[in-house]
């Protein structure tokens, strides 16, 4: 999709080229805090699984300390968790308004010649 995205009608104006450019540019920037976040998405995804089964192993010795402590700790990566989520919808939900409105520029530059 990005090449469809460089394409732009021959008889662009320079201030045009210089705002596909920009909008191009932005929409990069955009797709490597995805693949940031997506890896973190990822890392707090195993993070919770492994707090999990620390957990139920403490359960199954029963280790009323070490359970209280690692509920606790569950909590808090379950919480974390949702931020990191969180933050990965709405970049991509960003992502998705920048290339519909580089898609929209695009149409109406070519429509307008």
């Amino acid at each position: 999709m990005a090449s469809d995205l460089r394409r732009r009608a021959s008889d662009d104006s320079p201030v045009h080229s210089a705002e596909f450019i920009v909008s191009a540019a932005r929409l990069e920037e955009l797709h490597q805090c995805s693949a940031v976040l997506r890896r973190t998405r990822l890392r707090a995804e195993e993070i919770v699984d492994e707090a999990r089964t620390l957990l139920a192993e403490a359960e199954q010795r029963g280790d009323t300390d070490r359970v209280l402590e690692l509920r606790a700790q569950l909590e808090q990566a379950r919480g974390l968790y949702g931020k990191v989520l969180n933050a990965y919808v709405t970049i991509c939900r960003k992502i998705a308004e920048e290339r519909q409105s580089i898609l929209q520029e695009q149409l109406g530059l070519s429509g307008a010649a």
